[in-house]
């Protein structure tokens, strides 16, 4: 990864201006009897949202930073999940790019904001599918380091016809052959962010390292709680401002039941006694909830999508969609509905990076909300 020590953006944002490092996960829809979330004001002003940002701030914008994963996602579509020494047939098969870090980059860039990714991948043929659908997606890639010596990470990803997926994941790169010491040049751009995106699919060392780097320089952490099964430690949580899980990853990170709105709210809290002050819980079908430390929960339901194609990838563009609305001066409130409306959107279309919606797309469909 190469060393800078300043911050120079894309030309074109501009003009614009663990044995086997292998885990699995499942998102089922669930619906939960939550309180009703109708307001007297549902219909936010959309006024604070431009459609073309960088023409209304100088080239010098502090980006977002993503530090994380990288994924060559193999889909393969099928009707139902496989019994246990059951063999079936696939409907189809193909390779995508994703990775949680990879994905919320891919969102960052497609929705305007200057974005760099800082993560690793292998010398390989799903390196190169990374990298190309990264800068194809608008995202800078000077500290995207390439290795040798472990392959490229990637992931299964068993796609059911209800748009439902199963998930396994191999970290490769993104696990392995990290430096003991991030270089000097790749915490300097994290401490010239204007916000941070942490997810857990490489090891926690590099999120504590990244962590305490931002909150040195008064740039605040968003982590994603998707990833490692294990406990977050301890170091790392006192340096995240916003943790960002599901309600399924709420319950395995506080040994809490998360079945109702009020079991939510209670483990929450327990987050907030470990050092988190904000946690932004995605609810799947029932939208989402920031709970703030002494404050009532802000609530957002969703934004119906059209159809259900492939779920996959949309907390991901819910999260990095949230950090680009919360670091261009939005209201948390104003930013919860702008990611409902990015994760409507990528919901429709197949794959995780290539479903990412553009701004315009995402501005257009809250004129109708």
């Amino acid at each position: 990864m190469s060393g800078i020590t300043h911050i120079s953006l894309p030309t074109h944002y501009q003009f614009l201006t663990h044995k086997s490092n292998t885990f699995i996960t499942t998102n089922p829809i669930q619906f939960l009897p939550f309180p009703n979330t109708t307001t007297t004001n549902q219909n936010l002003s959309l006024l604070c949202f431009s459609a073309n940002p960088s023409s209304s701030s100088s080239s010098s914008s502090s980006p977002l930073v993503v530090v994380g994963s990288a994924n060559a996602d193999i889909y393969v579509e099928i009707d139902r999940l496989p019994k246990e020494g059951e063999t079936i047939s696939a409907k189809t098969g193909q390779t995508l790019a994703g990775g949680k870090g990879a994905n919320q980059a891919t969102c960052g860039a497609k929705l305007s904001y200057p974005t760099y990714f800082v993560g690793q991948v292998g010398e390989d043929a799903h390196g190169k599918l990374i990298k190309d659908a990264l800068q194809n997606g608008g995202v800078c890639l000077d500290h995207l380091n390439t290795i040798g010596s472990a392959p490229t990470g990637h992931a299964v990803v068993m796609l059911q016809s209800d748009g439902q997926n199963s998930i396994i994941i191999v970290g490769g790169a993104n696990m392995s052959c990290w430096p003991d010491t991030l270089p000097d040049g790749d915490l300097e751009v994290v401490r010239n962010a204007g916000i941070v995106l942490l997810q857990r699919e490489i090891p926690d060392s590099v999120n504590i390292q990244v962590a305490k780097a931002a909150r040195s320089a008064g740039v605040p952490v968003i982590m994603d709680a998707g990833g490692m099964d294990a406990a977050i430690p301890q170091e790392l949580l006192n340096f995240v401002d916003i943790l960002s899980p599901n309600e399924t990853e709420l319950g395995n990170l506080t040994g809490m039941p998360t079945e109702s709105f009020e079991e939510i709210t209670q483990a929450a809290a327990k987050c907030h006694k470990l050092g988190v002050k904000q946690v932004l819980v995605k609810l799947g079908s029932k939208g989402s909830a920031l709970f703030i430390e002494g404050e009532e929960p802000i609530q957002q339901p969703i934004i119906p999508a059209k159809t259900v194609i492939d779920t996959t990838g949309a907390g991901d563009t819910f999260t990095a969609a949230f950090a680009v609305a919360l670091v261009e001066g939005n209201s948390k409130k104003e930013a919860l509905k702008f990611a409902a409306a990015a994760a409507s959107l990528c919901v429709q279309v197949k794959g995780a990076s290539p479903s990412m919606p553009d701004r315009k797309s995402v501005l257009d469909l809250l004129n109708y909300h």
